[in-house]
């Protein structure tokens, strides 16, 4: 699928940070986008955009800090564009902020493929900018679920089973 017959637009940036080229980040993205609206079955008004920004630790750590109060680098950030209980999601999705340092280390660490932990985390951002949250362990299993289904669809494994001794 390429970015040109979703059913949103993607605005993609590469901010800073070692990121393989946009042609593949576009790729693996539309990919992502794709399989979630296929399984998840997701509301957004036809047309509506979505952005993903590629960076690094630093301005994620700078971001995470201005607007959830922790001074510190995650994975993913995911800034909706909509309240979390809205019936349709449009035309603004929200912002997903990727940190390249700590997606790589995570990926060695899991022994997971880079673009593998990639996709997973546009899929889970992009998740959240549709209300699904994992705060609460019936929510968690909820989104961990419909992620796993999603990521199957891709070919990539259930990232929350457990690695075999």
């Amino acid at each position: 699928m390429s970015v040109d017959t979703l059913p949103i637009a993607i605005d993609l940036l590469v901010e800073a940070g070692d990121w393989p080229d946009e042609g593949q980040l576009a790729r693996l993205v539309a990919q992502a986008v794709e399989a979630s609206f296929a399984v998840g079955q997701l509301p957004a008004l036809k047309g509506s955009e979505l952005s993903v920004v590629f960076t690094d630790d630093e301005h994620v750590r700078q971001l995470n800090a201005d607007y959830r109060e922790k001074d510190k680098a995650t994975n993913v950030l995911s800034f909706p564009g909509c309240p979390p209980d809205s019936k349709l999601f449009g035309p603004l999705l929200g912002d997903i902020v990727v940190a390249r340092e700590t997606v790589v280390a995570e990926a060695a660490e899991l022994g997971l493929a880079f673009e593998d932990h990639l996709t997973h985390l546009v899929v889970h951002g992009l998740l959240h900018l549709f209300g699904h949250d994992h705060l609460e362990d019936d929510e968690a299993e909820r989104m961990e679920s419909l992620e796993t289904e999603i990521l199957a669809r891709l070919g990539i494994a259930d990232p929350y089973a457990e690695p075999p001794l």
